[in-house]
This record gives structure tokens, sequence and C-alpha cells, in this order.
């Protein structure tokens, strides 16, 4: 095969609409434009938003631009499981934001940290975080450990 013998597949082209070529041609006179208007003018047309003059709808509505309303104040609580805690300490260790560093559970110091209930604990850890759930506790209350909530408020944080 030779580069002047390659052509494409029976039914893969189409000929191009040849516009303003007279009656005979099905695309004459007006060229499929329609008769006057902005449409017809030469030119890209309109925007996709354009409601003709009128306010568009995306200006009348101020919290639906882009990706919808972002709360400026917004605090994101990193979930850390009482299962990872299991695996990452021993008995007897205490649980703080610098030792979660450390180990990888969270990446920054300065990250909000709530602890759920999920998986199980069999060793008595000191929990010192922000936020812990009902089902935590209970857990870790069980297994012989303490816990101590970390005053926090707005401010200082990392929020995303």
């Amino acid at each position: 095969m030779k580069l002047h013998e390659l052509h494409p597949a029976p039914g893969a082209t189409k000929r191009k609409r040849r516009l303003g070529r007279g009656i005979a041609a099905g695309q004459g006179k007006t060229a499929g434009r329609g008769t006057k208007g902005q449409g017809a003018r030469s030119g890209k047309g309109v925007a996709p938003y354009f409601e003709g003059g009128q306010l568009p709808l995306i200006r009348k509505l101020p919290f639906a631009r882009g990706y919808g309303f972002v709360h400026p104040f917004r605090l994101e609580f990193n979930p850390i499981n009482v299962g990872q805690l299991a695996e990452k300490y021993d008995a007897g260790e205490a649980v703080t934001p610098e030792t979660l560093v450390e180990r990888g559970l969270i990446k920054h110091e300065r990250d909000l940290i709530s602890v759920l209930g999920e998986g199980e604990l069999d060793c008595a850890l000191h929990v010192k975080v922000q936020r812990i759930s009902e089902g935590a506790r209970a857990k870790i209350e069980a297994a012989g450990g303490t816990i101590e909530l970390l005053p926090w408020k707005r401010g200082g944080y990392r929020t995303r």
C-alpha cells in the first residue's frame, strides 16, 4: 500500500454544502440563514447565555454563578476513625494533632480533627482532639482511655 492509494472508507465522507450558489443548489439566496435578523448577519452570532437583551437569568441569581455558594467561614474537620487509631498507636500513648501528623493521619497540626466510631479499639489511648462522636467516645472509654477536647474557635485553622 502506498500513500496515493489511501482513501476513506465508503460513506465516511460527505460533500460540504455549497451555500448561496443559486436556487437550484437548494441553499441559494439566503443560504439557509432565513431572512433578516441577527442570525442572518455576518459574524459569530450570540453568546450561549444571551437572552435577546433581557437581563440574563444567571445575572439575576447572585449565588448561582459558577460552582454555587461557597461559605467564606466554613471549617472542615478531618475525620479519623477509632480503627485507624488502633492501627497506628500502642496502649497508653497520647493522640494529639502533633502525633497524628507524625503518623500520617492528617497533613498539618492546624487541621481540625473529628474522631468517629468506625472500627474496634482494644488499647487505652489518651485522645486530645477538637471533636468526637458519641460512638467513638464510648469505645475509647470502654477500652480504658481518656478524652480531652481541645478548645477551638474560628480563625487560625486551615479551611481548604
